[in-house]
């Protein structure tokens, strides 16, 4: 979910440098004991990274005032393999749902990761777009046109940004919250309010830094806000509507979750296990089965609306909901009218 605060999508660290400090090291701030070993580093670029939390020692991000010990392990560690920005264009066919000189809107598949990353060092949409488009602006982050982001087993509308003006408009309209997006998910659990609102800092998990966390006391992470809506009930799932007010890392899938109700078969917050139901046999080759129709969590960018950066008219995108979760919400819709009929019978 995202400039980079407002992306909804999975990130994690990779380390561009790493040193160990001598068993003779006496303390020495780590912005000035960095300075020694990273060639053109300014004092300040060291700071401002450790204001990131990109500076590492033994594991733990520090500030800059640390002080180096010996045999301190320092790691520089950014949210980019070091050698992302050498992308290698690949003709890789993209769903444009839009496009005009300014602006393109992909309707992204699931499986396709956004940009590349550890693991996935290619065929991802920035090297399809790399293929298929030249000179397109870079981000805060240097990706090429990527305005926001989707998890890789998210699927849905992304706007892809072709010019320095339109990538400037747009993500200051992710900043400022003045963009729309919603959000289809099936979760575990019959969902009791009708709707509501989810609020709560989210960061990285403390243990876990694959996962994100809620703080709702605010003492770390950033302002999160999800504005939810059922739709239809299954019983021991719910299909929802989200409407994102912010765009953190994972914001749908860690709220959800948070007020008890993990998106359907996502697997990194523990929706793959059976959370709701019976104990029968029966009702675990269902589950089987649905997880086998949709082998990813149940979660799809549904529409997209932003003011275009050069007519300033509002534009409002919808794609439909791909098959393979589409089939797993029939399975449930046929399976809930069927306990239903169980019950009238009793």
């Amino acid at each position: 979910m995202e400039n980079n605060q407002d992306f909804e999508l999975e990130e994690e660290f990779f380390e561009h440098h790493r040193f160990v400090s001598p068993k003779g090291q006496s303390l020495l701030r780590v912005d000035k004991f960095l300075m020694g070993f990273i060639e053109f580093a300014t004092r300040n670029k060291i700071q401002q990274a450790a204001e990131k939390g990109n500076i590492w020692v033994n594991d733990i991000p520090v500030k800059s005032n640390y002080r180096v010990k010996p045999f301190d392990v320092v790691r520089v560690m950014l949210t980019h393999p070091p050698f992302e920005n050498h992308i290698l264009p690949e003709n890789i066919p993209l769903d444009i749902v839009y496009e005009d000189e300014a602006l393109l809107v992909i309707n992204k598949p699931p499986g396709l990761v956004v940009h590349p990353g550890h693991g996935n060092y290619t065929g991802t949409l920035v090297n399809a777009l790399a293929f298929h488009f030249e000179n397109l602006p870079m981000n805060s982050s240097e990706r090429p046109g990527l305005v926001h982001r989707i998890d890789k087993n998210t699927s849905g509308l992304l706007v892809v940004a072709k010019t320095e003006a339109a990538m400037t408009h747009l993500a200051k309209q992710f900043e400022d919250k003045s963009s729309d997006r919603e959000y289809i998910a099936l979760v575990w659990g019959n969902v009791k309010e009708d709707e509501g609102t989810i609020e709560g800092h989210i960061a990285r998990h403390v243990k876990d830094r694959m996962q994100m966390a809620v703080y709702p006391d605010g003492e770390q992470g950033k302002h999160a806000v999800t504005h939810y809506k059922v739709l239809e009930r299954f019983g021991y799932v719910t299909l929802v509507s989200c409407k994102l007010e912010t765009g953190r890392t994972h914001q749908i899938r860690v709220h959800m979750k948070y007020i008890g109700h993990t998106l359907f078969n996502d697997e990194r917050y523990g929706g793959n296990l059976i959370l709701k139901g019976t104990t029968f046999t029966k009702y675990k080759q269902f589950i089987d089965n649905c997880f086998k129709t949709l082998p990813r969590q149940a979660l799809h960018a549904k529409t997209l609306g932003f003011e275009h950066p050069t007519t300033k008219q509002f534009m409002s995108f919808d794609t439909e909901i791909p098959n393979d979760m589409k089939e797993c919400i029939e399975k449930w819709r046929n399976y809930a009218k069927s306990n239903a009929t169980d019950s009238d019978e009793e």
